[in-house]
Parts: C-alpha cells; structure tokens; sequence
C-alpha cells in the first residue's frame, strides 16, 4: 500500500498531493493532460476526486471492476469514482454519521453521469434481498425518469439537466440501502414553451411522439412527427445524432412500471404530457375589434379531453380575463399577444405541476416505512455553470446556485481548514483564496440583493417593467465592483453591453444578462380563470428558489463532505481533445488550485485525543487495556512506540493531526492486525477451558468410529475392485469380437463406439452445404445409421439456408427465373449478365424523377396528379437507331404500367402501348439490340423501335413481368425483319467480328458485329 502512495504512476501522479511542483498551475495541468491521453480520467487532491469527461465510453465501470474496490482502502487503487462512493459509504458505517458527495462543475462536464455511476456501484455494492434490490431497482430507475422529464438538449451538452436534484439514499444500521428520498429545484419551465436555436424541448416530448406506439399515439391525439407541433420544433433540432428518442422511450416506458406506477397512472401522465403538445397548436386571430378568437378549435377539444377540463372554462380562460369588482366578476377580452401569453403560461404550470407529482410520486416509490434510525449519503446533482451568448433569468438562477454551492466548497474546505488549524494551534503557511461571499450577498441579500429588488419591483404598484426593474438595480449598486450596466460601465465596456443588459463578475467569470422577460418569469403569473383551471398559485420563483437553496446549504452543512469535480475537456465534446484554456479556467474557478495548496501545507487526517487513543490504544503495551492519565499524553505514548517521526504529526490542543494518508493507513493496518490478534488470545482461553473436557470423550469416540469406518471403506473397496475386473474382461471379449454380430460379449463394447463416434461426429459436423468430404469415416457397425445422419444434416443446411433468404433475394430470384425461362440457352453464353442484382430503377442523373414527371404532366394532361407515384416502374438509358439511316440516338427507356415511353432530356419522343406491342426481337449474340414489333395502325404511325441496352436481359425480364409479354419475346439467330413504317420492311443482320460495331450496310441493312472475345 505504502508504494501506491509514494509511486509514481506510468503517466503523470494519481494524487496532486504528491506532485513535486504543487503551486505550479502549469504542472498540475500537463499531469492531468498526460493522465487525460491515456484514458485515465480521475486524479485526486487528497480525499477530493477530479474527474475529466472523455465523450467517449470507456471500459471501468464493470462489475469487476466495482468488486475490486470494494472494502479498499481510500489511496490503495488508481483514483475512481467507485473509490470515493466506497469510502464514503464505508465511513458513514463506521462513524455511523451523515455524508453527502457534492458533484459540482460546468454543464456538459459529466456530473449526471458521475451520479449515475455512484448510484450503480451502491446498488450492486450493498448486501441484497428481494426488498432491498426493489427499493434499489426505483433509485436507479427514478434515473432515467426524472432524465427524462427533465433534461433537455442546449448548446454545451446533449443531456443537461434543466432542474437541481438532491437526493438522500438511506441505509439501514447493516449498510443496507432501505430507501430514498429526491428534493428538485428550480424546473426551467419557459423550456416548455420556447427554446433556443440549437436546443430541445425536454426530452420526454420527442420519445412520445418518436417512441409511442400507434394505439397510443391514437389515444392522445398525436401524429408521429415532431415538426406539427409548435413547442418542439423552435430550437430547429428535433432530430440529434446522439439522442436515440425510440430506444430512451422503452427504458422510460419500463422504469415507469417498476418505479410503481399503474397503468391508470402511466396513462394520465401521457395524457398531460399530449395536452402540453395539442396546447401549444392552439392559435389565435384577432377579431373586428382586435380580440383573440380561436383560429381552430380541435387542438383545444383535445386539450380539454386529456386535461378532463370543460372546454367552454378553457377557451374562456385563454381568451379573457376575470377582474372582480366587489361581488361583481366582469371578463376583459385579451389580444393575440395577451392571449399567447396566457397560453403559455398555462402550458408552463401544467408541466411544472406535473413534474412536482412525479417526484412525488418517485419519493413515496423509494420511501422507507421504517421509523429506526437512518444514516444517508446524500448526492447533489444540480445545474452546472451556464454562459449562452443570451442569458436570461434561468442563467441567473442557474449560476447564483453556483456560487452558493462554491461558497458552501469554501466553507467547508479552505475556510474552515485553516481556521481549525488557528483554533488548535498548528502554524502553517495561509492559502489566500477568492471568498465569494460578496457575490452572493449581492444577488440575495435583504433589500438591496437582486432579488429583493426584483421581488420589490414585482409587488410595486404602477407600470413595473423590465426596464424599471435594471433602473432599480441602477441606483441601489452603483458602486459594486461586481455589478456593471450600460449606464455605469466606462466607455470600453459600454461598447459590449446593450442597454437592457447587466454583468455579473461571478467566480467563474463576467457572465451578461438580458432583463427581458425576469418580471414575467419571477411573477410565474397566470390570470384569476386559468388558475380557476389549473389551481396554480403564483410566486416569486427566485425568492422561492433562494429559500429552497438556503435550506439545501443547511442540509448539507450537517453532513460530512465529499467532493468531486468535473472539468470538460473540450467545447466541441470531442474524444481525445484537450483545451488547455478551457480546463485552465475551470481549475481557477474549482478552486483546485487553492485545495491543493492547502492539502500539501496541512495535514490529510485530524481526530480528537480522546477518539484516536480508543480507537487505537491496542497497539502500545503502555495504553493497554486503560490508560489512567490525560489524553493527550497518552496520545503521545502511543505515536512514540508507533514509531511516528515528528515532521508526520504535531499535537493540537484538542486533536492529533496526521500529515501524511500513508501514516495513517500503516496506523490502521496495524490495529487491524492487532484486533484479530486480542480476539485470538481471548477465543484461545475459552476454548482451551472448554475442548479439556470434550478431548477425552471426543478420543474414545474417534477410536470407535475409525474401527467401524475403516471396516466399511475395505468392504467397498472390495466391491469396487471385483466389479472392475468384470467390467476389463467385457471391455476386452468386446474388442476382439467387435467385428461379429451383436452378442452378450461384444453388446457393451459396439455400444461404446457407437457413442463414442456421436461425440466425435457432434464437434465435427460439415458447416456449408457443399462440404461434401469432412464427414468422419463411420465404423462398419454404423455405416447405415451414418448415412441416414449425414442426408439429415445436409437437409438441415439446405433448410437454414432457405430461410436466411430475404424478401429482396427472393424477388430477385424470381426474376432470374424467368429470365432463364424466355433466353434458356442464350443464358450459358452471358452468365455474368444472369448472376448481377436487377435494378429496382435506372434513371439516368441528366432526367430526374421530377422531369420525368413534367414531361408526363404536359403530354398526359387528364391522368390525376397520383399517376406519377404510381405509373412509373422501371426506367434505364438506351440508345435508339433510327428507322431510316439508323442514327444512333441517347434516350431514356421508362416503362409504365401501360406503355413504354422513349424519351430524351426535351420531351417524349415515342409511346408504345403494351397493347400494340406485337412482339420483341433479340440475337443469339451479346449485342444488346432489342426490337419492338409494333401493330400499326395507319400509314402515318411511326414503324418498330430499333434500340440497344446494356442490360437486355433486365430490360426484357422487367417488360414481360409488367406487360405479361414472356410469350412474345424471341430470341433469332442470323437476321431480324422490322417495319420501317407502314408497308417497308427493314433487316438487321448479326454477325461475329473483330470488334464489336453497329452500322449501315452498302445494302441498305443494319449490320451488328460483336466482338468474339
């Protein structure tokens, strides 16, 4: 263990603690680079893990890999987050105490995974009983759940969780998980109703419509497209490679089910879900007088039927509003804007409720009836730092709850690091650190806070409006250094602010906000008739979401801490990338820096006098059993017979502070080892007193029992013996008859060979049908039996083979079928032609399907708008030869379901109705010429079509299966008559040659050569 502690790993230090340059930001960033390029993702500072996101999957997060951490010791193995959960869970059991691992970083560094991953190792971890892996099946489970209704893709990261979530799994006095407990904050519920460009609505609206099945999808009102739907399509990216909506729809779909929710239950919430949907289709016109009408009443029949919710309330609530005077209620029509608004924020506190009932119903899932005493590990996953190019009141919540959460960091490590060490006395070196205590006084303190003014702008009568509310800001921080508008920036930074605008210096950085929108938002105002529908109360949410902070920072304070965090490696969420910039101001504004500087200047492990001398007394002969003086002095005893030097340790005025993890961990190795020894000694005694009387009874007992033993083994051994000799004898009269008839000598013997070739024969069957060799040579008592055998196996290929078939291949061989059928023996001569995949079309680039379907359109002006989706069959380039002259010409062939049409890139220059096609001519040889005979019917009409195709035997197969021409295809050898027109006959005369060649012989025929090779 020591040499894990003090070496150095293959690439870069697995703790910073034990980096030589520790106050140098620049080693502490090529070791986590080099660590980083070899998949090793996690480093520690201490006790504190540091985790970077490789986008990419990686293989440590087994099973085998979580029994290997299992029960270790904190430094024995390479830095993993199984490591930390663990140890964690391991302390709350020792120290039967309360803990919590804060996960915190930027949006896109992995904290949802990080949960993820500790929630895994704790479920597979812990002992297990059917209760036990319910209850622990609902906490993994609550996972994809809650992923589901409340994340969404943005701009850094395609699963970012848009809400907080804190969530405390309870443990039961054996370390068993009995049960759980999630608290949310802060839902961006305007992510509902309008999403920026590039990003989603969350998630669970794009697997209902992707993912649900058609009955469903029937039941709600819903149409499988995500683009008829107004709330999903704003961001333009419906659609992520990265996202698998059908497949993330089951896992919901199942989690659901397991977490305890009925059918009635999984309905109802589909059904709010569908109506969030249909509500936002509802649209508005204004009327004469400029008030909102529906502009269509069906999405808001569906609204009302899955909300249960009278349609006439619903459409009165979105169009007007209720303003009581004394008894009286008068309703005020709105506008279209009024009325968007309404409909929004209707939408908003449907979906807001509904995610409340679901956690809700999640808590009473996982909760524990059990009224004994709890210990718990609490896990906060909550939003990461956020930066957009616009930033807007969720911004501003998201990144207050940062810095409280880095004020509680500060608290509870560098702060009261060295104020514990001031009150016992231990000098050190002072880490200076950023407090950001002013920042955070700034957005929340009382009447001069941000939020107390947005809440006294909120509540002032008059005509409170954004604006009003950045003027507010204006005259009572004028003088912040963290504060800055476009009224109190100087001249340069004028230029970068809009006059709606303010900046923040947070601890991460200058971050700019839009007031646009922060009344409405904090008001979370829904007019007196749709609360009527929905009984939604209003709040102030960012007053609401301070409280609920507060009382999470008092949550966490009475629980031991355990940290990890999380850097992104790069923007582009690329694998393999490292951004030195990026993960440079990540690590200033973690504090990591600042933690580690405090680890190597102090100590890694602090106890009471009075805790460490009980726990650890056992190991000096001087402080055991009792030690009768002062504690501390026995302190000193003992780490003076434990050999501590004095650069490991000094003495506080109430503790022990260790410097070094590996002194501590030889302390307790020790105190392990001298635990078993003092059971030992006393078991030693006791049963020493207790084996005295059972030795003497116990001696004459085995005497008696070893006589009659011994006595039972020798008469089997007799019998085993006897019955092998008889079993050689048969063996061998078997062998030396093997070759005659079935007898009693030679029955056992035929029997073993026979089994012995099926073995043989099972291991060594043919794998391809046409294996006709590798068949074992059977024995002559199993020539027949082989046979039979063998035709069965060759039966069973041939049957699997048939059935691995496609639909495709199928159709194919069909057509090669009757291909082979209408050219038989010209077949043998062309069998590369047989043996290539038939197209299903062939339309040439230089014609495309719209053309196609122009030229048609213009010269077939009465067929109905489907025939062009349904006429077409098979089209391929040709080249046609004039009747007269015999001029080569490129054309289109297109085969329809009633004629063939002969057409270039201009117009259609033939039609031939399969009605007068007569018959089609074709050579012996592989010419590629194809002749229409075609009926005429007056002088004027066009005679046969002379043309030349690449691929005749598809050309004609497709023409005899569309037109059920087979029988009028001939295959001629010599020459082929044609009618040039009406009354004057032409010839092509086929011949063999040097090369292949089409043209005008000096008789007036078409000759074709083609090439003998």
């Amino acid at each position: 263990m020591e040499g894990a502690l003090t070496a150095r790993d293959r690439v870069g230090i697995q703790d910073f603690v034990l980096l030589d340059a520790h106050t140098s930001e620049t080693a502490f960033l090529d070791n986590l680079k080099k660590r980083f390029s070899e998949d090793l993702i996690y480093t520690y500072i201490g006790t504190l893990l540091v985790s970077v996101n490789p986008y990419k999957e990686l293989d440590i997060y087994s099973e085998k890999q979580m029994d290997i951490y299992m029960g270790v010791n904190f430094f024995e193995l390479p830095p993993h987050i199984f490591a930390l959960a663990d140890n964690a869970y391991h302390t709350m059991l020792t120290e039967a105490n309360n803990h919590f691992i804060l996960i915190s970083g930027e949006s896109g560094a992995g904290k949802t995974e990080a949960s993820k991953k500790i929630l895994q190792y704790y479920a597979v971890s812990c002992p297990s009983t059917t209760l036990l892996d319910n209850v622990r099946d609902r906490m993994l489970l609550s996972n994809p759940v809650l992923e589901a209704f409340g994340n969404s893709k943005t701009l850094k990261n395609d699963n970012s969780s848009r809400f907080g979530k804190y969530m405390d799994i309870q443990f039961d006095i054996q370390g068993d998980a009995v049960g759980g407990h999630i608290l949310s904050y802060l839902l961006e519920k305007s992510r509902v109703v309008h999403q920026n460009h590039g990003e989603r609505n969350f998630h669970i609206f794009y697997q209902l419509v992707k993912g649900g099945e058609e009955d469903l999808l029937h039941q709600l009102g819903l149409e499988r497209n995500c683009q008829h739907y107004s709330y999903l399509v704003q961001g333009e990216c419906a659609n992520v490679t990265s996202i698998n909506d059908k497949n993330d729809w089951k896992t919901v779909r199942n989690a659901l089910s397991v977490i305890d929710f009925d059918e009635s239950d999984i309905q109802h919430l589909l059904g709010v879900i569908a109506s969030v949907l249909h509500l936002g289709n509802v649209q508005f016109e204004p009327d004469s007088k400029g008030y909102a009408t529906l502009s269509n009443s069906a999405e808001l029949l569906w609204v009302s039927t899955l909300l249960g919710v009278n349609v006439q309330v619903l459409q009165e609530g979105l169009t007007s509003r209720k303003i009581e005077a004394k008894t009286d209620e008068v309703l005020s029509p709105f506008t279209t804007d009024h009325a968007v608004y309404a409909r929004d924020a209707l939408a908003k506190a449907i979906y807001g409720r509904t995610f409340t009932w679901l956690v809700n119903k999640i808590n009473d899932s996982m909760g524990n009836k059990d009224s004994s005493r709890k210990t718990v590990i609490g896990l906060l996953d909550i939003y990461g730092f956020e930066v957009f190019s616009v930033n807007g009141f969720e911004q501003f919540c998201i990144n207050y709850c940062n810095e409280k959460l880095q004020q509680l960091f500060i608290q509870l490590t560098l702060k009261s690091e060295q104020e514990e060490y001031e009150a016992e006395s231990i000098g050190w070196e002072p880490v200076q650190f950023f407090n950001n205590k002013i920042i955070c006084d700034l957005v929340e303190e009382k009447h001069r806070g941000i939020i107390s003014v947005l809440d006294e702008e909120c509540l002032r009568p008059g005509e409170a409006t954004d604006l009003t509310f950045l003027e507010r800001l204006e005259e009572k921080l004028d003088s912040h250094p963290h504060f800055v508008t476009h009224k109190l920036a100087d001249k340069k930074t004028r230029k970068t602010l809009e006059r709606g605008d303010f900046r923040l210096l947070h601890y991460a950085g200058e971050v700019t906000y839009c007031v646009v929108g922060f009344l409405d938002k904090n008001n979370d105002l829904l007019y007196r008739n749709i609360k009527d529908v929905s009984l939604q109360v209003s709040t102030h949410v960012a007053s609401q979401f301070k409280s609920s902070l507060l009382g999470l920072t008092d949550i966490l304070m009475s629980k031991e801490p355990w940290y990890v965090r999380c850097l992104k490696s790069n923007e582009s969420k690329q694998p393999g990338q490292f951004d030195n910039v990026l993960v440079q101001h990540q690590v200033k504004y973690l504090g990591l820096m600042e933690h580690l500087r405090v680890r190597r200047a102090g100590f890694a492990y602090r106890c009471r006098y009075d805790v460490f001398l009980q726990r650890y007394k056992p190991l000096c002969p001087a402080t055991w059993p009792y030690w009768r003086g002062v504690a501390a002095e026995g302190v000193e005893v003992l780490v003076q017979h434990l050999g501590y030097l004095p650069d490991e340790y000094k003495m506080g005025r109430t503790k022990i502070f260790i410097r070094h993890p590996r002194t501590l961990f030889a302390t307790e190795d020790a105190f392990e080892a001298c635990k078993h020894l003092l059971a030992s000694r006393i078991q030693a005694q006791y049963k020493g007193y207790w084996q005295k009387g059972q030795f003497r009874r116990q001696k004459e007992a085995a005497t008696k029992i070893e006589t009659c033993w011994r006595g039972v083994q020798a008469r089997k051994e007799k019998g085993r013996r006897q019955w092998a000799v008889k079993v050689i004898k048969k063996f061998i009269k078997g062998y030396m008859a093997r070759g005659e008839a079935k007898t009693t000598d030679n029955s056992e013997y035929l029997a073993f060979v026979r089994q012995n070739y099926l073995n043989r024969l099972k291991d060594n069957l043919p794998k391809m049908v046409l294996d006709k060799t590798s068949w074992l040579t059977p024995p002559p008592v199993l020539t027949e039996t082989s046979e039979i055998l063998r035709q069965l196996n060759m039966r069973l290929m041939v049957r699997k083979y048939i059935r691995g078939i496609t639909a495709q291949q199928k159709a194919q061989l069909q057509l090669k079928g009757i291909t082979s059928v209408i050219f038989k023996e010209r077949l043998k001569q062309s069998l590369k032609n047989i043996f290539s995949l038939f197209l299903s079309a062939s339309l040439s680039a230089s014609l495309p399907l719209l053309l196609l379907h122009h030229l048609f359109s213009l010269s077939l002006p009465s067929l109905p708008p489907s025939f062009f989706s349904l006429a077409l069959q098979y089209s391929i380039p040709i080249v046609k030869y004039d009747r007269n002259g015999f001029k080569a010409r490129p054309r289109q062939l297109i085969l329809t379901q009633t004629a063939a049409y002969v057409v270039d890139d201009a117009k259609i220059k033939q039609r031939v109705l399969y009605t007068t096609l007569n018959g089609v001519s074709v050579s012996t040889l592989s010419d590629g010429i194809i002749i229409f005979h075609i009926a005429s019917e007056d002088d004027k009409q066009k005679g046969d079509l002379i043309m030349q195709c690449d691929h005749l035997f598809e050309v004609l197969t497709k023409l005899s299966v569309v037109a059920n021409k087979q029988s009028t295809i001939n295959v001629v050898q010599g020459s082929i008559k044609f009618q040039m027109q009406a009354g004057k006959e032409g010839i092509v005369e086929f011949s063999s040659g040097q090369e292949s060649m089409v043209y005008k012989d000096k008789n007036g025929h078409l000759m074709v050569v083609r090439s003998r090779t």
